[in-house]
C-alpha cells in the first residue's frame, strides 16, 4: 500500500478533543473528510499527521497549538461602541457575529461581554491557543 504524499487526496475519519478529552468536532457518522495533501485546507499539525499514512492505518496525533489554530492573540479581541452596530441588535454573550474590514472583508467574531455602552468582542478562532488532539483513520488514498 502506497503512503499517503503531498498531492495526494485523502479520505480520513476523525475525532478532535480537547486536553480534558471534550469532543470539539468529529467525521464519524458522516462521509469521511477529503482533502489533497500539500493545499494548506486543514491546519499544519493535521496534514503532517495524516502525511506517512496507509489506508487503514489508525493513529492519535497530538498537535501542539503552534500547528494548530496559533496562539490567541490580544490584538484580537476589542470593545465596540454600541452606537456602531446595527439599529435592533442585541448581542448575547457567545452569539458569533459578522465584523467587515476596511476593505470590505467579512470576517466572525464572537461576544464575550456586554455593558450598556459597549460590546466585547473576539477574534480569535476558538480553537487558538489550544492544544489538540485527534484520533485519524485514513480510510483511502487517491
Amino acid at each position: 500500500m502506497a503512503q499517503a504524499k503531498t498531492g495526494d487526496t485523502v479520505h480520513i475519519h476523525y475525532t478532535g478533543r480537547l486536553e480534558d478529552g471534550t469532543v470539539f468536532d468529529s467525521s464519524q457518522d458522516r462521509e469521511p473528510l477529503s482533502f489533497t495533501l500539500g493545499e494548506g485546507r486543514v491546519i499544519p499539525g493535521f496534514e503532517q499527521a495524516v502525511t506517512g499514512m496507509e489506508p487503514g492505518e489508525s493513529k492519535v496525533a497530538e498537535i501542539p497549538s503552534g500547528e494548530a489554530y496559533g496562539p490567541r492573540r490580544p490584538e484580537m479581541e476589542m470593545s465596540v461602541p454600541r452606537s456602531q452596530l446595527p439599529d435592533g441588535l442585541d448581542p448575547q454573550v457567545g452569539q458569533q457575529l459578522q465584523m467587515q474590514t476596511a476593505e470590505g472583508q467579512a470576517f466572525p467574531v464572537r461576544v464575550t461581554g456586554t455593558s450598556d455602552d459597549t460590546i466585547d468582542l473576539d477574534a480569535n478562532h476558538p480553537l487558538a491557543g489550544k492544544d489538540l488532539t485527534f484520533d485519524i483513520e485514513l480510510v483511502k488514498v487517491d
